[in-house]
């Protein structure tokens, strides 16, 4: 069920988006981690992009992420004042390689 699909001729950008994706996969995620299979390949593939679109901040969104809760607000500066009765949970993703970090209500 695959078809090739090639670039147009004379059109060096055409592939830009793909190959920075590809990229930033290479390097986040199997620079790191050593696939023993398809399946396995699958997984780690869909738990990033999971990551990715989901909780990895991107700069050039401000820094929101893809899929951004417009109910949150966005992150104005880089430091923050913890506030008491607020700590900090963590969250591994891809067997420890990223974390995830929120805030909860401290215990």
């Amino acid at each position: 069920g695959l078809t090739i699909v090639k670039s147009p001729p004379r059109s060096p950008k055409a592939n830009a988006f793909c190959e920075r994706l590809i990229g930033t996969l290479r390097r986040e995620c199997l620079d790191w981690i050593i696939p023993l299979g398809e399946n396995h390949l699958r997984q780690l593939v869909i738990e990033w992009s999971r990551h990715y679109n989901r909780q990895r901040p991107h700069q050039a969104l401000g820094p929101a992420t893809p899929e951004h809760d417009p109910s949150l607000p966005l992150r104005q500066k880089q430091r923050r004042d913890l506030r008491s009765g607020v700590s900090i949970v963590t969250t591994p993703v891809l067997g420890g390689l990223h974390h995830d970090y929120r805030y909860a209500d401290a215990a």
